[in-house]
């Protein structure tokens, strides 16, 4: 690991801001952040993310969007608390970006590129990408 103080510091702060994106999103589809239409929140529970989930998978068959939508929370509860615990940060970071990249390819191709620009997917898949080339072990 770097020794610079500023390093290790924006690396704990784009884990923790990537990680907290995560659970923001899996807090909305839940009601967390309020019901749905109010003020700021996306999906407000399950039925309405679930609906947003089919519009995305519009490919797959509809009784395979609910496994989608469940494997995408996972995910990113998965990867959340993965890089809160800042282990195996270049192989979670990489996993970020896949998860990212997929989400962000799947809303530009159903909803088109305003979607994950609006989102900040494109922006958060790339500082996932940068804390995998930062972490990544030195040989």
């Amino acid at each position: 690991m770097n020794s610079n103080p500023f390093l290790r510091v924006a690396i704990w702060l784009l884990r923790l801001a990537l990680a907290a994106a995560f659970f923001s999103a899996v807090a909305d589809r839940f009601g967390l952040w309020g019901a749905p239409g109010a003020h700021g929140v996306s999906w407000g529970d399950w039925p309405h993310f679930l609906a947003y989930t089919s519009k995305l998978l519009w490919f797959l068959p509809p009784a395979l969007v609910n496994v989608g939508a469940w494997a995408a929370t996972i995910a990113e509860v998965v990867l959340g608390i993965a890089l809160l615990t800042g282990r195996w940060s270049h192989i979670v970071a990489l996993a970020t970006v896949a998860l990212l990249t997929s989400f962000g390819l799947t809303m530009t191709v159903a909803l088109g590129v305003k979607a994950p620009l609006d989102y900040s997917v494109f922006t958060a898949t790339a500082a996932a990408l940068l804390l995998a080339a930062i972490t990544m072990p030195r040989r």
